[in-house]
């Protein structure tokens, strides 16, 4: 049986050429999570669907089929889409690959796509700072998310003075200020950093750069040996 799912709140993660005229999409939505679309004719020169479908555009979408890969059969727009220009676009770019690498397919997280739309909103205003509520978002929910305010061996509050070697798979360890760290002994950050990643703030250069630290390290359980492509992109763009 085929399955009619009309005007769904949706986003564009990616997509690429199929066949003489048409395109294979991956589309992200609240209540089916991340799948395939197939938008027939959409390169068409006359296809209206052709300006429609752009990243980070809101859209509303309507398809038929089941499982993973369904056929387009509408395109709306949902709003206005997010001005992303320079490191903030490939920021945007950023945020796509985590998802497809690190969320399953057909798996919803409603309260992800919600992060995700935030997330493209406040990169037109800040770079660091969505990034990193979005991959605490990411985490948590898929189920890695991280212990941030108390200390992992004690129980103990995290202190905003205090310093912390953060051991990925437990959490925030308590060290004397000035020790030195030893090769595989987790990250030192302040306790500043850690208590404004647990409280969404992020509002100072510390917290932000330590957050980053913290972010790509954890990330790096779950991604594997794989590079992420945008990261490699980050890199030559810092090295110009």
């Amino acid at each position: 049986m085929r399955i009619s799912t009309q005007l769904q709140p949706a986003y564009l993660l990616h997509q690429r050429p199929y066949r003489d005229t048409s395109l294979l999409l991956e589309i992200f939505t609240p209540e089916q999570g991340r799948f395939g679309l197939v938008a027939r004719g959409a390169r068409a020169p006359k296809s209206r669907n052709r300006g429609l479908l752009q990243l980070f555009q809101p859209l509303l979408l309507s398809w038929t089929g089941r499982a993973e890969l369904g056929t387009l059969t509408g395109v709306e727009p949902n709003g206005t889409a997010p001005r992303l220009l320079g490191a903030t676009l490939y920021s945007g770019f950023y945020l796509n690959e985590l998802i497809m690498r690190l969320l399953q397919r057909l798996d919803p997280h409603p309260e992800l796509f919600m992060a995700y739309a935030e997330a493209l909103q406040g990169l037109q205003y800040a770079t660091e700072r969505p990034l990193r509520l979005f991959e605490k978002r990411l985490l948590e929910t898929l189920g890695y998310g991280l212990m941030l305010d108390h200390e992992a061996d004690t129980g103990e509050p995290v202190i905003a003075e205090g310093f912390y070697r953060y051991e990925l798979e437990t959490g925030p360890v308590a060290v004397t200020q000035g020790s030195v760290q030893r090769p595989g002994q987790g990250l030192c950050l302040q306790g500043s950093s850690l208590l404004s990643l647990a409280a969404d703030q992020l509002e100072d250069a510390q917290s932000l750069s330590d957050c980053k630290r913290l972010m790509r390290a954890a990330l790096g359980l779950y991604l594997g040996d794989r590079k992420l492509k945008t990261r490699e992109v980050f890199a030559a763009m810092a090295a110009r």
